[in-house]
Order: C-alpha cells, then structure tokens, then sequence
C-alpha cells in the first residue's frame, strides 16, 4: 500500500472510529448509569441525520439545522424516558429488549412515511467544502477533518464533566450504587431523564454531523447500532474510556480490512472482539 492512500485511509478509520464513539458513549452511558438496554439507539442515528437534512433543506442553513435537530432528539429522548423506559427500571432485560426493539419499528415507519425509501444526501457546508493537501497528489475533506476534532472535543468534554462536576459526580454514583444515592436525597428520576436525554441526544449528533458525508437510508441506524454494540463489548460495558478506545479501534480495523480484504471486511470486527475477548473477558476497560 503506498504511503499517501495508508495515510488517508488512516484518516478514514480515525474519523469513522470517532463518529462511533459518539453513538457508542451513549450506548454504554445509558447502560452503564441506568441498567437500560436500548436498541433503539441506532434509530436515532438515523432520524438526527434525516432532521438536519429536513431543516437544512427549510431554512438553508446547516448550522440552524444541527441546532434544530439537537433539540428534537433531545425532547425525544425525554418523552421517551419520561413516558416509556421509566416503566422498565424494576424489570428484565427482556422487556427493555421488546419495549425498543417496537421503537425501532415506530421509528422506521415514521422515516419511511416522512421521508420515503429513496437515498437522500445534505450537502457539505460551504465554510468547511475544501480541501487540504495530505500529499504532493492526495488531498482530504476539511470536513472530515473537522468531524474528528469536533468528535475528540466532545469526548474530552465528556471526561471532564464526568471527572470533574458534581452531575458527573452524581452519574458516577449512580452508576456504582443508586440506592446509596437515593438515599442522599438526589432526585434519582430527574437524573435518568438527563443521562437517558444526553445518550439519546449523542446518538442523533452522530447522525447530523455524518449526514454530508454519507447516504441517508432505511435502516442506516441499525447498521450503526451493530457496530456500536461492538464497540461497547470490546471497551467493556459502561466504560466511556474503554468506548473510545475500541471505537478507534473498531474505526481502524473495519476501514483497512474493507481494503486489503474486501471479502472478509463485514466479518473483520467480530474477530477483532473475539480474540480481544479470549484474553479481556470483561473488554479493555472495566466500568
């Protein structure tokens, strides 16, 4: 492999790794604060992604749009706990499992009946449409650059307020014991709502920042969520640290091998999590 396409493939896995890592900290968020398994993650990857391209395409600016489209996810994420995941905090796993594998029906549905079943794009930003020169004969998007460092931005955020808040204190606590933290007087229900709102919310990011670079499909969130689950597994379950590591991870490997082995690149990743697995049974890192 010459120099200059390792390089920008390099750069692809970097980007794609980061972009999962914001779909897979929700995840692993969620889970790891709440107990909640929801499958429905993925679904709201797809409809952030088809809400900056309805609202970018009605006020001509993307930017309104990534707004706009923030603050829906986010009152859907509400609505959704407040109404629907609040019921299941006492029960099995298998009923968090139907309860959002129906969501994920309601989801499709609605985007097939707003949106139809014919791929759609949004277009690139002027401000970030250029380009940059890798090589003396390579050049890369600005706005897959800019994607990553907003990505690494975000996870550093997330590290501080979590390491460094008392809301990030509060999760901790929550997550290591929740009852101890009832007992303190937190309003354990409030904080649910916050997390499950924020999880849902970075799912939808995810899915309006990718949305120039990539084909808006039926379906698009469940291909995500899959990839995200492996992500979660191979960092170990409720760590964001073990998130973003395996998220690059994932990134890296899954674009090299669509590559050199083309044959076998749906399957690489599942190998990835397999050989890491026989010798990290709980993943990388430990919630």
């Amino acid at each position: 492999m010459e120099m200059s396409l390792f390089l920008v493939q390099l750069l692809n896995g970097i980007q794609y790794g980061l972009l999962l890592f914001l779909v897979a900290s929700g995840l692993t968020l969620v889970f790891g604060v709440m107990g909640i398994l929801n499958l429905a993650h993925g679904s709201m990857y797809m409809i952030g992604a088809y809400l900056v391209y309805y609202f970018a395409a009605m006020t001509d600016s993307f930017w309104l749009a990534v707004v706009i489209a923030c603050s829906i996810a986010m009152v859907i994420g509400v609505i959704i706990e407040r109404f629907l995941i609040v019921h299941l905090y006492k029960r099995d796993h298998l009923d968090q499992v139907l309860l959002t594998v129906g969501l994920i029906f309601i989801f499709n549905a609605a985007q097939s009946f707003i949106w139809g079943n014919d791929p759609l794009g949004v277009d690139v930003p002027e401000l970030l449409s250029s380009s940059i020169q890798v090589t003396d004969i390579v050049e890369y998007p600005v706005y897959r650059l800019f994607l990553s460092v907003l990505c690494v931005g975000i996870a550093i955020g997330m590290y501080y307020v979590i390491n460094n808040t008392k809301l990030g204190m509060m999760i901790r606590a929550g997550e290591s014991n929740r009852e101890m933290v009832e007992n303190l007087g937190v309003n354990i229900g409030t904080l649910f709502t916050v997390v499950f709102a924020v999880g849902v919310t970075l799912s939808a990011l995810a899915g309006i920042v990718s949305a120039p670079v990539v084909s808006l499909v039926p379906g698009m969130g469940e291909r995500v969520l899959i990839s995200c689950f492996v992500v979660v597994v191979i960092g170990g379950m409720g760590s964001i640290k073990g998130a973003f590591v395996a998220a690059l991870l994932v990134g890296i490997v899954d674009t090299f091998a669509s590559v050199l082995l083309p044959g076998m690149s749906s399957m690489t990743i599942y190998l990835l999590m397999a050989l890491i697995l026989i010798f990290k049974p709980q993943g990388l890192f430990k919630s």
